[in-house]
């Protein structure tokens, strides 16, 4: 799923494009897209962009008239710059938005179809769509800290969470992490005020330095290959690659469809994280530490 950097790269090639552009025509070619029926979409046509929003990890286009697209991508969903009037791309093709010089376009690839758009009217409206987490690339340690340890999660889960941190997924938040020197399943109330201030840093650095990253590679184009699998991670998606800092093998928690990835040496004192499937299936057999697994390894 799109995050924070890749949503704010989103944006400003999109500000480079519409904003003060007449939206002509939004083309719908999936019925379930659409998640409001009130105002209908063919009001949003024939408007102004007035503004650009990230709303989490949505994107929000400001139209004339108070009234406000919500993109929602979800996992799978993209979006695309194309010539004007441009063609729907097949089964993966949800959505145009028809501009004078370009049309921008919502594909999103599988057949789970969760990517979303709202048409609302009125600030207070869009206010409802915000999960209320906090901006950390606005907020001071202070409030960090304090969105942080407000409940007892792990740090992971708090990372993710939208209801306490804006933008933040699955991907940075195990980069964040890794920067951070920190486990993922270390829970917040045990955290020292030392290791929220390493972690607000880490946070805001990792953010920051992907946001960068992002630009670079898109340019003054269209940022069209937005993923959540990058070679230059340090260990996101990474399971089995050496960890760029101290080589150590990056491992792995796999819980339903998602995966935090990790390394053992930098993040958990050379401890294994048991990995609930394996972890119930191999029981004390489960290696706790590095040296357990590579004995492991070479027993087979």
């Amino acid at each position: 799923m799109p995050e924070l950097p890749d949503i704010t790269v989103y944006i400003e090639a999109l500000e480079r494009r519409i904003l003060g552009q007449r939206l002509e025509k939004a083309r719908l070619a999936s019925p379930f897209l659409l998640r409001t029926a009130v105002p209908p979409i063919r009001t949003a046509e024939g408007r102004d962009v007035v503004a650009l929003r990230r709303l989490g990890k949505r994107i929000v286009i400001g139209l004339e008239g108070d009234l406000w697209l919500v993109l929602h991508l979800m996992i799978a969903g993209r979006l695309h710059w194309r010539p004007p009037g441009a063609a729907l791309q097949g089964k993966v093709g949800l959505a145009a938005f028809d501009f004078a010089d370009g049309s921008l376009t919502l594909t999103e690839a599988g057949s789970k179809k969760r990517a979303s758009l709202y048409l609302l009217e009125g600030e207070a409206a869009l206010a409802d769509h915000d999960p209320g987490g906090l901006e950390v690339m606005e907020a001071g340690l202070e409030a960090f800290s304090k969105a942080l340890t407000a409940r007892n999660h792990t740090v992971k889960r708090a990372l993710t969470d939208p209801k306490i941190f804006s933008g933040i997924g699955n991907a940075y938040s195990d980069e964040i992490l890794h920067r951070a020197g920190m486990s993922p399943v270390a829970m917040t109330e045990k955290l020292s005020p030392a290791e929220i201030e390493i972690l607000y840093e880490a946070t805001r650095a990792a953010l920051a330095d992907w946001v960068e990253r992002l630009r670079k590679d898109a340019g003054e184009g269209f940022p069209e290959k937005v993923t959540a699998f990058r070679k230059d991670m340090a260990v996101h998606g990474r399971y089995g690659q050496p960890c760029p800092v101290c080589g150590t093998k990056v491992q792995r928690i796999r819980h339903a469809s998602n995966e935090t990835n990790y390394c053992p040496r930098c993040q958990t004192g050379g401890k294994l994280l048991a990995d609930r499937s394996l972890s119930a299936l191999l029981k004390k057999d489960w290696p706790r530490s590095i040296e357990e697994l590579e004995q492991l390894r070479g027993k087979r």
